[in-house]
């Protein structure tokens, strides 16, 4: 009989610290009848728990990780990742080659995208240390921090976990990496063609279009896509012209205002990603200040409808009407305005 490997995670009580945890269980639905916050013994099996039932909703999606068996107090009993005994690296230590790095990461794309849609749920603390590597397959760990995609803070923390992917695998040599507005877009998008890049590639493809996604356009299309449209935009801002000291005059000024205009578009791309890590991402309509919904309407009043900071959202529950697209109702609301 083929021996069956198993896991033990032991959740310590005496030198856990929960000062900074509530933040992840404050605000999830499942611990909406309390749990306790002055007791370090009770606030573990909380956090046990936590761990146990975001394991389950993952591993029932088809998302490798982990299966939890047991959960007895403080310590969970879950299937092994590893090969005879040997557990299967952190993907910080896995030492991959540039072909399995890039393997790796449109796996953590599409992963974070799976959480996100299929499970409900962001990770929270999405980085290669929580990630494992075992025969060309990426394996998500250490969920206990996971919440919910509704969760009060969850764009907050799946913005942080976008920006750790995006940061890893550009130091791994990834040839052409998603910004974490790319990435988060991404994920959260209701449909991927819903994404300006992934609906010309699919209109490319099929002048009728489609939604969804569809076989057409399935989620390695899209990611290809989002990937064309980055590494065009690395590469404009990237390739410099010559100095002009082998060029006629008018060929080196021309070349120097191609120079200053890279510079440019860096320097922007700087600020843009500077803005996207510290701004408050709304999950609907009814969290944008008015004063950022009267900025957008001014911009689309303009036709500077791509300029709009919240122009697109990510839908969450059920429903019909405008409420079910709140990426179309903010720019209806907003063209609405300027009318």
């Amino acid at each position: 009989a083929r021996k069956l490997e198993l896991a033990v995670k032991v959740f310590k009580t005496s030198i856990l610290v929960f000062k900074d945890r509530d933040k992840y269980v404050a605000g999830d639905f499942r611990f909406r009848h309390g749990y306790c916050r002055s007791n370090p013994r009770k606030m573990v099996r909380v956090w046990a728990e936590k761990e146990v039932r975001n394991l389950q909703r993952i591993h029932s999606a088809g998302v490798p990780s982990p299966q939890p068996l047991l959960l007895r107090g403080h310590v969970l009993l879950m299937r092994f990742i590893g090969i005879e005994g040997r557990a299967a690296p952190r993907l910080k230590d896995a030492g991959l080659s540039v072909e399995k790095s890039t393997s790796a990461y449109r796996q953590c794309c599409v992963a974070l995208r799976r959480l996100f849609h299929e499970c409900r749920l962001v990770h929270a603390d999405w980085s290669e240390y929580n990630l494992l590597w075992l025969k060309g397959t990426i394996y998500v760990i250490d969920v206990s921090q996971s919440v919910e995609h509704d969760h009060p803070n969850a764009f907050q923390f799946l913005r942080k976990d976008c920006a750790n992917t995006s940061a890893f695998f550009r130091k791994s040599g990834v040839a052409c990496v998603l910004s974490p507005r790319r990435l988060f877009e991404f994920v959260t998008a209701p449909e991927l063609c819903s994404l300006p890049a992934v609906a010309a590639a699919q209109d490319a493809l099929s002048p009728s279009g489609g939604k969804g996604d569809t076989p057409g356009m399935d989620v390695d299309g899209a990611l290809d896509a989002l990937h064309a449209v980055a590494m065009a935009e690395e590469e404009l801002m990237a390739d410099e012209d010559g100095d002009g000291d082998d060029a006629d005059w008018a060929d080196a000024q021309a070349a120097d205002a191609n120079n200053q205009a890279r510079a440019a578009l860096r320097a922007e791309a700087e600020v843009a990603a500077a803005v996207f890590q510290q701004m408050h991402i709304p999950r609907d309509l009814a969290s944008i200040s008015r004063k950022q919904f009267e900025r957008d309407a001014s911009l689309a009043a303009q036709g500077r409808t791509d300029e709009l900071v919240f122009g697109d959202f990510a839908t969450l529950g059920t429903g019909t009407g405008a409420s079910d697209r709140p990426e179309e109702a903010g720019r209806a609301m907003a063209l609405a305005a300027a009318g």
